[in-house]
């Protein structure tokens, strides 16, 4: 079985609620979460790494990770899965420039302002890759519209309710694992 590359978002770490979900539910070799760095260009260097070094089929990213999961599956002509992606993280990240803590295990990183000019040369159009995106109307964070108007061409679920975390993945993973099958 082909493997799945989980990308996190802003803050956070390749082990959590959505990654722990996707290990259970397609098993835990199946699904590699990588704790990525805060430059954004290391982080796409790390995840090319891994894309070149083994047989992925699919990305799923949320938040920021969904971002860098457009840019992989331009890149790559892949399939990815978008959870609230980002779009223009920088412009919603610029707030967050200076020393912040992750979510998951509290370690402190720097988030440097050089970072919001590197996410911008990795803004890509989704036009090669093939995309589910999964969107919730009540995301606190990022503005669900901007992502439904960017993949409007593609396959785009909003569920109305829930919010940036998007905490119940587990009634999605059925469509994800057909998603991934066709």
């Amino acid at each position: 079985m082909a493997k799945i590359l989980y990308l996190h978002g802003f803050a956070s770490c390749g082990k959590g609620n959505k990654s722990s979900s996707l290990q259970a539910y397609f098993g835990a070799d199946n699904v590699i979460a990588l704790d990525l760095p805060p430059s954004p260009l290391d982080a796409i260097r790390m995840i090319e790494e891994i894309l070149t070094s083994s047989s992925f089929d699919l990305l799923i990213g949320s938040s920021l990770g969904g971002f860098y999961a457009t840019y992989l599956a331009e890149k790559y002509q892949m399939k990815a899965v978008l959870v609230n992606p980002s779009t223009q993280p920088w412009e919603t990240l610029s707030s967050y420039v200076g020393w912040q803590k992750r979510f998951c295990d509290e370690e402190v990183f720097e988030f440097k302002a050089i970072y919001l000019e590197q996410l911008k040369t990795l803004q890509s159009i989704p036009q090669k890759g093939e995309y589910l995106v999964l969107l919730q109307s009540e995301d606190e964070v990022l503005d669900y519209t901007k992502a439904q108007s960017l993949y409007n061409t593609h396959k785009v679920i909003v569920e109305y309710g829930g919010n940036h975390r998007f905490e119940n993945i587990d009634d999605y993973l059925s469509m994800i694992e057909n998603f991934k099958r066709k």
